[in-house]
């Protein structure tokens, strides 16, 4: 008979095995919770190997993602569509077994992980939304929203600040059906870790309202089948379970030391864990006992089988529901989502409103929040700045099925990586908001939700020394190129209502990655425009203003609050006679992607008489602008002063505007 301890050696056979091909990978971890994940994997993980995106799955993620052995192997013998050839090519060009796990490249992967401690608050939020979720769409003997969300994390996870505030979050919002399973084996990279980590974790989350299972010997099948019974059965917490392990298990001379962590065993070591494993077998070779003891299909499938059923009484029992819960978890927007959100940006222009950009996205939060069951978000303790309440709004901390908003305190990191799994899960539209100069702390976590990619929007206001007198240390000033050069990232940069709502309406509708709206303290002119003109906001830029009877002669490419500026030093230029196009460019990414014949439209190569103009860093604009052209922007941080002085000190005005103009033209 196949014993759990020949199960686990198996998980432990294939890390080393991979590592040591790959001549690169981190062996240790897999060893070590090889026997923690074989009780996970085969008595409590409810998953479909046959059907990965089944709903109603468990969610298994790994937070200490250099382990990803461990996870490959997993996916692998319980009958996932990921070949042993596939872990032969482990960390290979093209391979299905990269590195770290990465969601759109390996199936069974829920969310990309690697920098340490992400994984948790992504926990975080998969087990919001499956409370969220639970909350609105359950009914008396129908839970067809009824799932656990298991999370693995290391010693490095937990001293990653960004787990403080996810757990802090989790234990508010009374996430039972989250589990958190702690690989406590002493060591990290530099060593043994009582040097630089000594905290009483246990104590550290019950402080924070965690239920927490301590000193579990994460060698012992049975006991920690116990712990994890006891986790599942607490829910009105979240679970730690706390397992002492060893490091590199298995292999004689590397076991419990740093040297097994990052690196391959070596050949002699290898051989050697095969003989103190009793492991008889090649590398790669798994016999069919071992086989027939992890595979999952069966079990998967029959309970994929039964929750069909249910949800097929369920829909006759509720059909609404039923139907609105499919729609959300296919991720199509309700039928009357495009008529709607297109006639209110044509109202907004029909009507022309002056108000700060940060003011036009709440209204548009008003507008568009009634329409979209699945936004969901919040702002991190600056909903009165950020303007991210709307009038439908209702807390994640209330017991409604209408609950759509989070209160995330000052976790700006937490925030986004919680939004990523709120986004992962399905179901949702996440948006975070924060200063924009704050983007900085979470932004890790905007590169991640661009990697993986993840449905989310990232809402930034105070978007430049317009903030004024709170000075250079809440000023952004190399934000907005910084977050333009994350691949796969749109940045919006919107410089009136319409654009605003615009941008809302694209971030809304894009679904293979994140949008950083960015928004204005100060007001914003309304721009007039024709159909067309308001046809191409989408496209990320369009002329915004030529001249009437006459050829330009010039170029005035803006975004934001500059736009206005440009309009106004347009207006100057023609009483001058030197005609100029105005530009409005509120994302550089969606243009760049616009077919040339449209971008040549907008910038045509024979104008090279250019100048930029963005109350942000200078040198990004120079693609634009070329060697003969100028930009007025930020070469320095800002200052503390009223806005309109600061925007007249460093430059932003009509006749520094017209005076570049002038220059470029001859």
């Amino acid at each position: 008979m196949t014993t759990r301890r020949q199960l686990a050696n198996a998980v432990r056979a294939l890390a080393m095995d991979a590592v040591q091909k790959a001549n690169s990978g981190h062996p240790g971890m897999p060893m070590g919770m090889a026997d923690i994940a074989e009780v996970l994997w085969n008595d409590f993980h409810r998953h479909n190997p046959a059907n990965p995106h089944w709903f109603n799955r468990d969610r298994f993620l790994l937070s200490n993602g250099h382990g990803s052995m461990l996870q490959y192997a997993l996916l692998h013998l319980t009958g996932y569509d990921l070949p042993m050839s596939e872990l032969e090519r482990f960390r290979q060009l093209h391979s299905k077994t990269p590195g770290h796990p990465e969601a759109h490249e390996t199936v069974g992967v829920e969310t990309t992980t690697g920098p340490l401690g992400q994984g948790i608050a992504n926990g975080v939020g998969f087990a919001l939304a499956e409370k969220v979720l639970a909350e609105r769409f359950n009914r008396p003997g129908f839970d067809v929203v009824d799932h656990h969300t298991w999370v693995f994390c290391g010693d490095g996870c937990l001293m990653e600040g960004i787990s403080q505030e996810a757990i802090s979050l989790a234990g508010t919002w009374k996430l039972g059906k989250l589990t958190l399973i702690y690989d406590d084996n002493n060591i990290s990279i530099d060593g043994e870790v009582p040097g630089w980590f000594t905290d009483d974790t246990a104590a550290r989350f019950e402080a924070c309202g965690w239920h927490v299972v301590r000193d579990v010997d994460g060698h012992d099948a049975e006991k920690v089948k116990v712990a994890l019974a006891a986790a599942k059965a607490e829910t009105g917490k979240p679970s730690l379970v706390m397992c002492k392990t060893i490091i590199g298990f298995g292999a004689p001379h590397k076991e419990g030391k740093e040297s097994s962590h990052g690196a391959p065993l070596g050949k002699d070591e290898v051989a050697a864990a095969r003989d103190m494993l009793d492991w008889r077998y090649a590398p790669f070779e798994i016999p069919a006992e071992i086989y027939a003891g992890w595979d999952a299909k069966p079990a998967g499938a029959k309970r994929e089988a039964e929750w069909n059923a249910l949800f097929a009484d369920y829909a006759k029992a509720h059909p609404e529901q039923a139907a609105e819960l499919q729609r959300r978890l296919a991720a199509k927007l309700p039928e009357n989502w495009a008529a709607a959100s297109q006639a209110w940006v044509e109202k907004l222009q029909a009507d022309g409103p002056d108000v700060a950009s940060r003011k036009a996205s709440q209204m548009t939060l008003d507008a568009y929040g009634p329409l979209l069951p699945e936004l969901i978000g919040g702002s991190a303790d600056l909903a009165g700045s950020n303007l991210t309440i709307w009038k439908g709004s209702v807390s994640v901390t209330e017991a409604s099925p209408n609950a759509n908003y989070i209160h995330s305190g000052v976790r700006e990191f937490g925030m986004t990586a919680i939004g990523t799994g709120l986004a992962l899960h399905g179901g949702f539209i996440p948006y975070d908001a924060t200063f924009l100069v704050f983007s900085d702390y979470a932004r890790n976590a905007v590169r991640m939700s661009a990697l993986i990619p993840a449905h989310s929007i990232h809402v930034y206001t105070h978007d430049s020394i317009g903030l004024g007198e709170d000075g250079p240390t809440h000023q952004p000033v190399e934000h907005l190129a910084s977050l333009r050069y994350i691949p796969n990232n749109r940045v919006w940069r919107p410089c009136d209502a319409v654009e605003s709502a615009v941008s809302w309406k694209v971030a809304i509708e894009r679904k293979d990655g994140p949008s950083c709206l960015v928004f204005s303290r100060q007001t914003l002119k309304h721009q007039q425009r024709d159909a067309q003109q308001l046809a191409d906001i989408a496209r990320g830029a369009y002329v915004l203003s030529d001249p009437a009877d006459t050829k330009f002669k010039a170029i005035l490419i803006a975004t934001g609050s500059e736009v206005e500026l440009a309009m106004e030093a347009a207006r100057t230029l023609a009483q001058q006679g030197l005609p100029v196009r105005v530009v409005s460019m509120p994302c550089t990414e969606t243009f760049d992607a616009q077919p040339l014949e449209y971008r040549e439209g907008v910038l045509p190569g024979w104008c090279r008489a250019r100048v930029a103009v963005e109350a942000g860093i200078s040198d990004f604009w120079r693609k634009y602008v070329g060697l003969d052209g100028e930009v007025i922007g930020m070469t320095t941080f800002g200052a503390s002063a009223p806005a309109e002085q600061l925007f007249e000190y460093f430059g932003f005005t009509v006749t520094n505007v017209v005076d570049a103009v002038k220059r470029v033209t001859g």
